[in-house]
């Protein structure tokens, strides 16, 4: 249950490093920016660096590396429902399948947070290290709903990547420089969130276009994409409106992330093109099975790294609450030093947290096995309603919890965690079915 791909072993070892090293890049980027600073009164608070220290947000540059898991996610999507198309299962079922992989480890995380923060409401914990944690520990959640409504929409995109290949992201980005242009422009409301889906779904499109070789590793596309991606950046930074960061810096106008803008549309060309014209020589490392065995756990392991590797944090907080830990001067040399020890401990942190997991997600595992959607020709979940009510339940709770955090103004959130427990539920309880009453699309 651990793996966010839910494809097949026989992937192409490249994708499946593509998703790994995004996993690995974002988990050590999130610990480098966060610091922790005891205050006299012994308040613990977190620092935001890319604000108090504005260099660091070149440091962003490096660690921005989602579009390569939302490329390596529509590579290995493509193929599963093309091979889902060709044995005749339906969308619902395939969408049910893909949602309820990403939803049952969301939503036990999410249930074991939301006790921790009831338990600690209920003994007086302050409210503003409550909300504190609470957001910590939603912060990447952003990811979580743009990933299932791609997912949901994978059987439209993937017709419309059957018929007009290329054209789809060239499109779709289009779409999306235009809306921007609404946003910084004349600040309309609303519209920005349409970049949420269309700048990540261009790399998730892309995906498509790698795989069925519309887009090859050496093809004059993909060196365009590359060297114009990456020019293209850095007129929008130099010239243009935008920051440099590729992580949200808060008070910063415009964004590059909230909402994705044409900057980061940029960038997650240019990154594609590079990861696709480094592909030959990555592949022939990848043959040598040390590396491999490296690579191989970390995208077995992608989904827990990615939901729990901000609870080392809170643990190695406990030494700065009881002053154990060495405080230089925040963002000092001295504290600039101390950041390899600190990344060092929390690797060790997680992969203790990693492993206590373990009993867990195996039984996940079995729950996912007895209650997924229907996967033989043929098909369909007995309550498709069910699937999709529980879809739009989940992703409206998930894209609260990643705007406020688990404990917003240090409360309990009542109303999203309903949300998300009927969600969750109604997903689990579509099950299995009898024949295909519904209408496959695409065929």
């Amino acid at each position: 249950m651990g793996d966010l791909s839910g494809g097949s072993g026989g992937r192409d070892r490249y994708v499946d490093f593509l998703r790994a090293w995004a996993i690995v890049l974002v988990v050590f980027g999130h610990w480098l920016i966060t610091g922790l600073v005891r205050d006299p009164n012994g308040v613990i608070t977190a620092p935001e660096l890319l604000a108090t220290v504005p260099w660091t947000q070149w440091l962003t540059l490096g660690f921005q590396i989602m579009p390569l898991f939302f490329l390596a996610g529509g590579h290995a999507a493509g193929g599963s429902w093309a091979r889902a198309r060709n044995e005749g299962r339906t969308a619902t079922g395939w969408v049910g399948q893909r949602a309820l992989r990403l939803l049952l480890p969301a939503g036990v995380y999410s249930g074991l947070v939301l006790v921790a923060v009831s338990i600690c409401s209920a003994v007086g914990v302050d409210p503003g290290i409550l909300a504190l944690v609470g957001w910590a520990m939603a912060m990447q959640f952003w990811f979580l709903p743009v990933y299932l409504l791609l997912s949901a929409a994978t059987p439209v995109l993937h017709l419309a990547h059957r018929r007009w290949g290329l054209r789809v992201p060239v499109v779709m980005g289009m779409v999306a420089v235009g809306a921007d242009a609404l946003v910084v422009a004349v600040h309309a409301p609303f519209v920005g969130l349409l970049n949420y889906v269309l700048v990540w779904g261009v790399a998730y499109q892309l995906g498509f276009c790698w795989r069925d070789l519309l887009l090859t590793e050496r093809s004059p596309a993909t060196v365009f994409m590359a060297a114009g991606g990456v020019v293209a950046f850095a007129a929008l930074v130099s010239v243009g409106p935008f920051p440099v960061s590729l992580i949200l810096v808060t008070g910063q106008s415009p964004s590059n992330t909230n909402p994705p803008s044409a900057a980061m549309l940029a960038w997650a060309v240019g990154q594609v093109g590079v990861a696709l014209l480094l592909a030959p020589v990555l592949r022939r490392l990848l043959e040598r099975e040390q590396l491999w065995g490296l690579v191989r756990p970390l995208g077995g392991a992608s989904m827990t790294l990615y939901l729990w590797h901000m609870l080392p944090v809170l643990v190695v907080a406990a030494f700065y609450l009881t002053g154990l830990a060495p405080e230089p001067a925040y963002a000092s040399a001295s504290w600039w030093a101390l950041r390899v020890p600190w990344l060092v401990v929390l690797g060790v942190v997680l992969v203790g947290v990693v492993g206590v997991l373990r009993p867990l997600e195996r039984g996940l595992a079995v729950v996912y096995e007895r209650t997924r959607p229907g996967d033989l020709p043929l098909e369909l979940p007995r309550r498709p309603w069910a699937l999709w009510g529980g879809m739009t339940a989940s992703v409206s709770a998930l894209i609260w919890f990643a705007g406020h955090g688990f404990a917003y103004g240090g409360r309990f959130p009542v109303l999203p965690a309903l949300g998300l427990a009927v969600g969750v539920g109604l997903v689990v309880v579509t099950g299995r079915s009898g024949a295909d009453r519904g209408v496959r699309l695409g065929v």
